[in-house]
């Protein structure tokens, strides 16, 4: 098993493509913690995790980590638990895509606190637990690079471009401790948080982004949780000793072109 023996938390790990990483990395031997706001949700993902035998060990843990005290508590219970933390993905996230003009100074200053904050403090706060040759994996967007017509982006693709440059300098500040620092750039998937934001847009923009989809990824489809599982456990594994600084673009060939 390639993460056999390697201690993994996995933040908005309780569905989409947070839980797809975490099935992936039980299978292939690690142990987790996953975490997210929502204790029941955390807890149907748990029961879902465990639900074919024992691979790995489950843990889970309810905090906001759009708030100091959600990522103090986090950073808390990893060291408590006395274990060097072998991989961190940055992976719970909010798109608010709403028109530059109508964007609040609440929705600006959530979605850099979970999408940016969240990842730069919590990552700073495992330094002193991080085992040897640990991962972190960031998880961003197309959007930070390739954007969809009449799909405003401004706000979420702001954020996901910091959280690129964040991945970025953090390679270069902190493979000197043998900390690798990756992220994943998804193209769309199909995820219950896209599904509510394009269940929130006018029927007619709907159809023209489900036309706009179709023929404009090269693969004839959009993406699911489980394709990108397998980058992740790459990115985790000793196989990824000399992988940092990379934003791979798992997007089903969108950003090609």
């Amino acid at each position: 098993m390639r993460l056999r023996g390697k201690r993994a938390l996995i933040t908005g790990g309780s569905d989409g493509i947070g839980l797809a990483i975490a099935e992936a990395f039980l299978r292939a031997g690690a142990d987790l913690l996953i975490v997210g706001r929502d204790a029941g949700k955390l807890e149907a993902a748990r029961q879902k995790l465990t639900a074919s035998g024992p691979v790995g060990t489950v843990r889970t843990l309810s905090a906001d980590l759009a708030t100091s005290p959600g990522i103090a508590a986090v950073v808390e219970h990893v060291k408590a638990a006395g274990r060097p933390l072998d991989v961190l993905v940055n992976n719970a996230g909010v798109a608010y895509l709403v028109p530059f003009e109508t964007v609040s100074e609440a929705q600006f200053e959530h979605s850099f606190a979970l999408n940016v904050t969240a990842a730069f403090f919590l990552t700073q706060g495992m330094l002193q637990h991080f085992g040897t040759g640990a991962s972190v994996i960031n998880i961003s967007s197309y959007f930070a690079k390739k954007m969809i017509p009449k799909r405003p982006s401004s706000l979420y693709s702001l954020s996901k471009g910091a959280l690129n440059s964040l991945t970025r300098s953090l390679a270069f500040e902190l493979g000197p401790r043998g900390i690798r620092v990756n992220a994943i750039a998804p193209g769309t998937v199909d995820t219950a948080m896209r599904r509510k934001t394009v269940d929130n847009l006018p029927a007619q923009a709907q159809a023209e982004l489900k036309a706009y989809v179709e023929r404009s990824y090269p693969l004839g489809r959009i993406g699911r949780p489980d394709d990108l599982a397998g980058i992740a456990v790459y990115l985790a594994s000793d196989e990824a000793a000399w992988t940092s600084g990379g934003i791979f673009a798992i997007d089903g060939g969108y950003t090609a072109g």
